[in-house]
């Protein structure tokens, strides 16, 4: 299984060889990403790709360090997946 660093990394990767990939990912994050890793992405998951350029740079942010009563029980052995920073389904934690 990658990590979720790996993931984004194969992505990026992908993006910056392949212009028909990086076009599906500007116009389709979620189908682009599930198809190139396997998976079926959740309705709940909200991915944004930003396009850096000379006059444009992004800077992201980790969630706010105070957890939740749901994150505290995914820490505590709740079983949930995170990618790019968001709980998924477990359908998808086998990646």
């Amino acid at each position: 299984m990658d990590t979720p660093n790996e993931m984004r990394m194969k992505i990026v990767g992908k993006a910056a060889e392949d212009a028909d990939f990086r076009t599906r990912l500007l116009s389709d994050p979620k189908g682009a990403i599930g198809q190139e890793l396997g998976v079926t992405m959740p309705a709940s998951l909200s991915i944004e790709i930003h396009e850096e350029s000379d006059a444009a740079a992004h800077l992201v942010l980790p969630p706010d360090s105070k957890l939740s009563e749901g994150d505290l029980q995914a820490v505590s052995g709740g079983g949930q997946s995170r990618f790019f920073g968001q709980n998924v389904d477990s359908a998808i934690s086998d990646w």
